[in-house]
């Protein structure tokens, strides 16, 4: 017997409920912190690769350690503002995409038990067509279109999802 489901860690209503919530409250809460930028202004604003962020913490620190050294031209409390935000954002992003990585995987575990169980009642569909069961044709037929018809030697024909 293949092994079905393999995921079984299902949401209740009140479960759905709280995690739509939670989201919605996520999304308030982030609401005018978020930028949407075009790929040209992306390309543009993103160069501030690793080597130009040991600059910034560089800068920083000389801010922190010895203020007669900087610039009077800079605006410091909003340098520390951007430094602040730009540290919890890369915080929220690193956690947002560990949890996304783990809903993903969570997702292709169930999305395997949905495909095995449906693989196993194509079978039975087929089984219940080929005995004559009244009302099992539409549906094997339905179904069959989403299989190629291969011939192994020395043994009947099998079917092998298409890609």
């Amino acid at each position: 017997m293949p092994f079905l489901n393999f995921e079984n860690r299902h949401f209740s209503d009140t479960e759905k409920s709280e995690v739509l919530n939670a989201l919605a409250a996520l999304q308030e809460s982030l609401s005018g912190k978020t930028a949407v930028l075009t790929s040209e202004e992306r390309q543009q604003y993103g160069s501030v690769n690793e080597q130009n962020k040991l600059i910034i913490n560089k800068v920083k620190d000389f801010r922190d350690s010895d203020p007669a050294l900087s610039s009077p031209e800079i605006d410091w409390d909003e340098f520390t503002k951007d430094f602040e935000s730009r540290n919890l954002l890369q915080s929220l992003t690193a956690s947002l995409n560990e949890l996304s990585r783990g809903l993903d995987n969570a997702k292709l575990m169930h999305d395997w038990d949905n495909y095995q169980a449906s693989l196993i009642d194509y079978q039975y569909t087929k089984y219940r067509n080929d005995s004559g069961s009244p009302g099992f044709h539409t549906k094997s037929e339905e179904l069959k279109q989403f299989f190629n018809r291969t011939a192994s030697q020395n043994t009947d024909t099998t079917e092998a999802p298409k890609e």
